[in-house]
């Protein structure tokens, strides 16, 4: 019988994992804040679709939801003044939240844009008027 046993040593075991450990390393600060750019990304994404759904409401109606009706308007049609009489939804089939699970914010009248309404998420802080809210007037 001879000592013909296969296998690795413990050199080779810890030479592997420095290798894993080293390439981890060098990897893992282009992943970090990612994450974050995707949300922003995203965030903006839901920003236009619900744009778009509110237009089309406008475009229906002659006006768009006020304040108190809200974002609620596209998937339900309002009963409070002003009804929409030309109503064609549901315009979203649900109220996205964003990515922090966050409703987005809604404004009409408007404090940003003077022509249609303020649409914006409290962005990754979820602190409504800091640096990190993502908007639709270009903020």
């Amino acid at each position: 019988m001879g000592n013909n046993q296969k296998g690795f040593t413990l050199i080779e075991i810890m030479l592997v994992v420095i290798i894993i450990g080293t390439l981890a390393a060098m990897v893992m600060p282009r992943l970090v804040g990612q994450s974050k750019k995707a949300f922003i990304k995203r965030s903006r994404a839901d920003i236009a679709t619900i744009s778009t759904a509110l237009q089309r409401y406008e475009m229906d109606n002659g006006f768009f939801p006020n304040q108190q009706q809200g974002l609620q308007a596209l998937m339900e049609k309002p009963s409070s003044s002003p009804v929409p009489i030309n109503w064609d939804g549901p315009y979203l089939d649900n109220a996205p939240k964003d990515p922090w699970n966050n409703a987005y914010h809604y404004r009409n009248p408007p404090q940003e844009r003077t022509h249609d309404f303020d649409l914006y998420s409290s962005g990754p802080d979820t602190k409504e008027g800091t640096e990190d809210d993502i908007t639709n007037w270009g903020k």
